[in-house]
């Protein structure tokens, strides 16, 4: 296959994510039309044993990288209709790209280290500071809907190391609708099937219908979700979980959720 057809049907999702890391589509532009300068005057540089779009993604991060500017924090922009803008220029740069990279353009982990040239333990730090600076600009309290003690104390060490507080542990859907009633939470991280016999399904649900909040669903019993009905989870890890796949779902559910910005802006 031709480079060139190699390379167009990612340069969309390229763009997007360069927009999302400069701060505007014209910057972005600017580098994604360098990126492609560059493989166009050499072209054995462009891994021909790398995915297409990973190796597009990493030509373009080394010459991003290249200029000690963007390798600075940058000052927040002004532009009040720009929140996630505002949120991501906060991120330090590399936190910033594994953030995007993993949230935005659903990278796997594997490829993320191949992209920023990391490895497993580098990409865990650094998407473990995107998620505490999100946690700092977002900070919020989140319910936990879970039977079993020990998953339950997992999961609220993981929230609290993130720099959330824990609202409520509910075991029950009485208890999490209950729960919910009594300190409305940010985020809900609920299991389906509960200690006694009922659903955590059905509680979100019940609960959706009087307040909006995010829900990330911790399952063993992830076919219950995926029905091919509407709506589906937005947000679905399954059992048994990896820490750091909770943590960055926690941050990718409150970072691009509307409430939490406006909550954090007005704080």
């Amino acid at each position: 296959m031709p480079l060139s057809e190699k390379i167009a049907p990612n340069i969309p999702f390229l763009r997007r994510f360069a927009r999302a890391l400069c701060g505007n589509q014209s910057s972005g532009d600017a580098y994604v039309a360098a990126t492609l300068e560059a493989i166009v005057a050499d072209p054995e540089s462009f891994s021909s044993n790398q995915d297409p779009r990973v190796a597009l993604f990493k030509t373009f991060l080394k010459i991003w990288q290249s200029l000690e500017i963007n390798q600075r924090e940058e000052a927040p922009s002004a532009n009040p209709a720009a929140a996630a803008e505002r949120r991501l220029e906060r991120l330090p740069p590399r936190p910033r790209q594994a953030f995007l990279l993993t949230a935005v353009e659903s990278f796997s982990p594997d490829q993320v280290q191949a992209i920023l040239d990391v490895s497993p333990d580098e990409l865990d730090r650094l998407l473990d500071a995107a998620g505490r600076e999100i946690a700092r600009q977002v900070a919020t309290d989140i319910l936990i809907i879970e039977d079993e003690p020990i998953i339950a104390m997992d999961l609220e060490a993981l929230v609290e190391g993130l720099g959330h507080s824990v609202s409520a542990i509910a075991r029950t859907h009485r208890e999490a609708v209950t729960a919910v009633k009594q300190k409305r939470p940010g985020l809900i991280l609920a299991d389906i099937q509960l200690a006694d016999g009922s659903s955590g399904l059905e509680a979100v649900n019940e609960i959706l219908g009087g307040v909006e909040v995010p829900v990330i669903f911790i399952t063993a019993y992830p076919e219950r979700l995926l029905t091919g009905n509407r709506p589906e989870p937005t947000f679905l890890i399954t059992k048994p979980f990896q820490p750091d796949m909770v943590k960055a779902m926690i941050s990718q559910a409150l970072f691009f959720d509307t409430r939490a910005h406006n909550q954090g802006e007005a704080a």
